[in-house]
């Protein structure tokens, strides 16, 4: 059984698929720990902006069903959490891609990627050397004020900073900060979680 928080149609709202309509699954459960203070298992800076402790049992079918109805005509699906690899398996992305669905996922980096995705996103939550994940299509680091850029283990053609948010409020001075760290580093480019913008999940 998996241990779904929701399942919900909207807009992505971050990194090279902002604006794309998709369906998303989000698993509960993470093994990472987001706060403002450094510690063991983040790197500080922000403190964790979504709620996934709570969920719902499903078999894959039973959740396969419920992406059918929320998708109309809609194929794609994202996977996040949480951290959705904790309960990703090979049959689900098998019985997604029987269903004509592509699938993106969107991971904090410390566990295998399996094989049969079509967009991974990478966005660390943890010092570079407990990156497992194999490659990226995609990488986001949220920054905070007086955090610099990154030196990613992995590398991606899409390279994203994203200024951390104080709730649901953008941060400019967090915005400021990655302005100056993209401006001085043009290979990694601006990222702002425009769903929080636009009111949508």
């Amino acid at each position: 059984m998996l241990v779904v928080n929701e399942v919900f149609y909207s807009l992505q709202g971050e990194g090279a698929r902002a604006g794309h309509p998709s369906v998303f699954i989000r698993f509960s459960g993470c093994n990472m720990k987001c706060r403002v203070e450094a510690g063991a298992d983040s790197p500080g800076g922000f403190d964790c902006d979504t709620e996934f402790v709570s969920g719902e049992a499903y078999t894959e079918e039973a959740l396969v069903e419920d992406v059918l109805a929320a998708a109309g005509e809609c194929r794609w699906v994202v996977l996040t959490g949480g951290e959705p690899l904790l309960q990703v398996t090979r049959s689900l992305i098998n019985l997604l891609k029987e269903h004509g669905f592509k699938i993106a996922l969107e991971t904090n980096g410390t566990m295998l990627i399996p094989v049969g995705l079509d967009w991974v996103v990478v966005s660390p939550k943890v010092a570079e050397h407990a990156i497992r994940a194999q490659y990226a299509d995609e990488l986001r680091y949220v920054r905070g004020v007086g955090q610099g850029i990154p030196k990613p283990s992995l590398d991606a053609e899409a390279k994203f900073l994203s200024p951390a948010f104080k709730g649901d409020q953008l941060d400019p001075e967090a915005v400021q900060t990655c302005i100056d760290l993209c401006l001085r580093h043009p290979d990694w480019a601006l990222s702002v979680q425009a769903h929080k913008l636009w009111g949508v999940r």
